[in-house]
Protein backbone atom coordinates (compact mmCIF):
# COMPACT_ATOMS: atom_id res chain seq x y z
CA UNK A 1 0.00 0.00 0.00
CA UNK A 2 3.05 2.62 0.72
CA UNK A 3 4.15 1.67 -2.54
CA UNK A 4 0.45 2.37 -4.39
CA UNK A 5 0.31 5.55 -2.12
CA UNK A 6 3.84 6.91 -3.66
CA UNK A 7 2.88 6.47 -7.01
CA UNK A 8 -0.57 8.07 -6.08
CA UNK A 9 1.15 10.63 -4.67
CA UNK A 10 3.09 11.13 -7.57
CA UNK A 11 0.91 11.29 -10.33
CA UNK A 12 -1.81 13.48 -8.48
CA UNK A 13 0.65 16.72 -8.44
CA UNK A 14 1.72 16.24 -11.99
CA UNK A 15 -0.75 17.76 -13.84
CA UNK A 16 0.20 20.96 -11.46
CA UNK A 17 3.74 20.27 -12.26
CA UNK A 18 2.91 19.99 -16.13
CA UNK A 19 0.78 23.47 -16.25
CA UNK A 20 -1.88 21.55 -17.38
CA UNK A 21 -5.71 22.91 -17.93
CA UNK A 22 -7.82 20.98 -15.49
CA UNK A 23 -11.95 20.61 -16.04
CA UNK A 24 -14.13 21.08 -12.68
CA UNK A 25 -14.86 18.10 -11.06
CA UNK A 26 -18.06 17.61 -8.75
CA UNK A 27 -17.95 16.82 -5.58
CA UNK A 28 -19.06 13.55 -4.86
CA UNK A 29 -22.39 12.57 -3.03
CA UNK A 30 -22.15 10.91 0.39
CA UNK A 31 -23.40 7.86 -1.66
CA UNK A 32 -20.94 7.90 -3.83
CA UNK A 33 -18.60 8.04 -1.64
CA UNK A 34 -19.51 5.41 0.28
CA UNK A 35 -19.42 3.52 -2.68
CA UNK A 36 -16.10 3.95 -3.37
CA UNK A 37 -14.52 3.68 0.00
CA UNK A 38 -16.97 -0.07 0.09
CA UNK A 39 -14.72 -0.97 -3.48
CA UNK A 40 -11.36 0.73 -1.70
CA UNK A 41 -11.44 2.73 -4.95
CA UNK A 42 -11.98 6.49 -3.35
CA UNK A 43 -8.12 7.44 -3.09
CA UNK A 44 -7.62 6.36 -6.75
CA UNK A 45 -10.86 8.89 -7.60
CA UNK A 46 -8.91 11.92 -5.89
CA UNK A 47 -6.07 11.18 -7.88
CA UNK A 48 -8.20 10.61 -11.26
CA UNK A 49 -10.07 14.12 -10.80
CA UNK A 50 -6.49 15.18 -10.20
CA UNK A 51 -6.53 16.66 -6.94
CA UNK A 52 -9.19 19.30 -7.57
CA UNK A 53 -11.44 18.03 -4.53
CA UNK A 54 -8.93 18.57 -1.67
CA UNK A 55 -10.19 21.58 -0.08
CA UNK A 56 -13.74 20.41 -0.68
CA UNK A 57 -12.82 17.10 0.65
CA UNK A 58 -11.42 19.13 3.95
CA UNK A 59 -14.01 21.13 4.21
CA UNK A 60 -16.70 18.04 4.51
CA UNK A 61 -14.44 16.19 6.92
CA UNK A 62 -13.11 19.16 9.43
CA UNK A 63 -15.96 21.40 9.22
CA UNK A 64 -19.30 19.53 8.46
CA UNK A 65 -18.10 15.95 10.01
CA UNK A 66 -19.48 13.89 7.71
CA UNK A 67 -17.90 10.22 8.22
CA UNK A 68 -17.40 9.44 4.65
CA UNK A 69 -15.22 12.56 4.16
CA UNK A 70 -13.57 12.42 7.56
CA UNK A 71 -12.59 8.73 6.86
CA UNK A 72 -11.32 9.86 2.87
CA UNK A 73 -9.55 12.76 4.54
CA UNK A 74 -8.11 10.53 6.72
CA UNK A 75 -6.81 8.38 4.31
CA UNK A 76 -5.48 10.46 2.03
CA UNK A 77 -3.23 12.73 5.03
CA UNK A 78 -1.98 8.94 6.31
CA UNK A 79 -1.14 7.81 2.66
CA UNK A 80 -0.14 11.14 1.65
CA UNK A 81 -2.72 11.26 -1.17
CA UNK A 82 -2.69 14.61 -2.74
CA UNK A 83 -1.77 16.30 0.51
CA UNK A 84 1.46 16.58 2.81
CA UNK A 85 1.53 12.59 4.93
CA UNK A 86 0.65 13.27 8.27
CA UNK A 87 -0.37 9.51 9.93
CA UNK A 88 -1.23 10.74 13.46
CA UNK A 89 -3.93 13.30 11.84
CA UNK A 90 -4.92 10.65 9.64
CA UNK A 91 -5.89 8.13 12.22
CA UNK A 92 -7.70 10.65 13.82
CA UNK A 93 -10.01 11.54 11.30
CA UNK A 94 -10.61 7.87 10.35
CA UNK A 95 -10.92 7.13 13.98
CA UNK A 96 -13.66 10.06 13.62
CA UNK A 97 -15.25 8.31 11.17
CA UNK A 98 -15.20 5.01 12.97
CA UNK A 99 -17.49 6.75 16.57
CA UNK A 100 -19.67 7.98 13.92
CA UNK A 101 -20.58 4.29 13.26
CA UNK A 102 -19.11 4.25 9.50
CA UNK A 103 -18.59 0.23 9.63
CA UNK A 104 -15.63 0.77 6.72
CA UNK A 105 -13.53 2.86 9.31
CA UNK A 106 -14.36 0.66 11.99
CA UNK A 107 -12.95 -2.01 10.32
CA UNK A 108 -9.73 -0.44 8.95
CA UNK A 109 -8.54 0.31 12.18
CA UNK A 110 -9.11 -3.19 13.84
CA UNK A 111 -7.01 -4.49 10.78
CA UNK A 112 -4.40 -2.18 11.54
CA UNK A 113 -4.39 -2.64 15.23
CA UNK A 114 -4.35 -6.81 13.89
CA UNK A 115 -1.36 -6.04 11.16
CA UNK A 116 0.67 -4.11 13.19
CA UNK A 117 0.18 -1.04 10.24
CA UNK A 118 0.81 2.21 11.94
CA UNK A 119 -0.69 1.02 15.37
CA UNK A 120 1.30 -1.72 17.40
CA UNK A 121 0.02 -4.70 17.12
CA UNK A 122 -2.80 -5.58 19.70
CA UNK A 123 -5.16 -8.24 19.01
CA UNK A 124 -7.53 -7.23 21.69
CA UNK A 125 -8.18 -4.07 20.37
CA UNK A 126 -8.08 -5.56 16.75
CA UNK A 127 -11.13 -7.41 17.98
CA UNK A 128 -12.87 -4.99 19.57
CA UNK A 129 -12.76 -3.28 16.34
CA UNK A 130 -13.42 -6.14 14.16
CA UNK A 131 -16.04 -7.77 16.51
CA UNK A 132 -18.46 -4.01 16.09
CA UNK A 133 -18.03 -3.72 12.44
CA UNK A 134 -19.03 -7.34 12.56
CA UNK A 135 -21.94 -7.02 14.21
CA UNK A 136 -23.07 -4.03 11.77
CA UNK A 137 -22.70 -6.65 8.70
CA UNK A 138 -19.12 -5.34 7.26
CA UNK A 139 -18.19 -9.05 5.59
CA UNK A 140 -14.46 -7.68 5.59
CA UNK A 141 -14.55 -7.59 8.99
CA UNK A 142 -16.57 -10.86 9.65
CA UNK A 143 -13.84 -12.84 7.28
CA UNK A 144 -10.52 -11.11 9.38
CA UNK A 145 -12.44 -12.11 12.83
CA UNK A 146 -13.15 -15.81 11.78
CA UNK A 147 -9.57 -15.63 10.96
CA UNK A 148 -8.55 -14.60 14.15
CA UNK A 149 -10.74 -16.89 15.95
CA UNK A 150 -9.60 -19.63 13.89
CA UNK A 151 -5.96 -19.52 15.54
CA UNK A 152 -6.83 -20.03 18.75
CA UNK A 153 -7.58 -16.56 19.86
CA UNK A 154 -10.45 -14.53 21.23
CA UNK A 155 -13.44 -15.77 23.13
CA UNK A 156 -14.95 -18.85 22.38
CA UNK A 157 -18.27 -17.41 24.09
CA UNK A 158 -17.77 -14.85 20.68
CA UNK A 159 -17.90 -17.92 17.88
CA UNK A 160 -21.66 -18.63 17.46
CA UNK A 161 -22.21 -14.46 16.75
CA UNK A 162 -19.88 -14.84 14.59
CA UNK A 163 -20.81 -17.92 12.56
CA UNK A 164 -24.41 -16.78 12.49
CA UNK A 165 -23.14 -13.86 10.50
CA UNK A 166 -20.70 -15.36 8.39
CA UNK A 167 -23.52 -18.09 8.22
CA UNK A 168 -26.28 -15.30 6.49
CA UNK A 169 -23.40 -13.60 4.92
CA UNK A 170 -24.03 -12.97 0.95
CA UNK A 171 -21.23 -12.59 -1.69
CA UNK A 172 -21.45 -12.83 -5.46
CA UNK A 173 -17.44 -13.54 -5.23
CA UNK A 174 -17.22 -16.77 -5.76
CA UNK A 175 -13.55 -17.16 -4.33
CA UNK A 176 -14.95 -14.83 -0.85
CA UNK A 177 -18.02 -17.25 -0.82
CA UNK A 178 -14.96 -20.58 -0.75
CA UNK A 179 -12.92 -18.71 1.96
CA UNK A 180 -16.42 -18.60 4.24
CA UNK A 181 -17.16 -21.74 3.98
CA UNK A 182 -13.98 -22.96 4.59
CA UNK A 183 -14.12 -20.38 7.44
CA UNK A 184 -17.24 -21.65 8.76
CA UNK A 185 -16.20 -25.57 8.67
CA UNK A 186 -13.29 -24.47 10.76
CA UNK A 187 -15.28 -22.61 13.10
CA UNK A 188 -17.95 -25.80 13.52
CA UNK A 189 -15.58 -27.57 14.68
CA UNK A 190 -14.74 -25.30 17.89
CA UNK A 191 -18.21 -25.25 18.55
CA UNK A 192 -20.35 -28.22 20.06
CA UNK A 193 -23.24 -29.42 17.09
CA UNK A 194 -26.12 -28.11 18.90
CA UNK A 195 -24.46 -24.47 19.05
CA UNK A 196 -23.48 -24.39 15.20
CA UNK A 197 -27.18 -25.51 14.57
CA UNK A 198 -28.45 -22.97 16.86
CA UNK A 199 -26.59 -19.97 15.00
CA UNK A 200 -27.32 -21.34 11.85
CA UNK A 201 -30.86 -20.07 13.20
CA UNK A 202 -29.79 -17.03 14.53
CA UNK A 203 -29.62 -17.90 17.86
CA UNK A 204 -26.60 -17.65 20.22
Amino acid sequence: MRFIAIIIFTLCLSPFAQGQNLQAVQIYTDNQLLELIKENKHLSQVVIDECQLVQDIEARAVKAKRPAYQFLWGDMLAYGVCVKKDIPLGLHYMQLAAAQGLSEAIEQIGRYYHQGKFFQVDIKKAIKYLKLAASIGNLKAQIRLATIYNQGLGSPLDFPQLYAQLHSAVTADKKQHREISRLLKQLANKMPERVVENAKQGIY
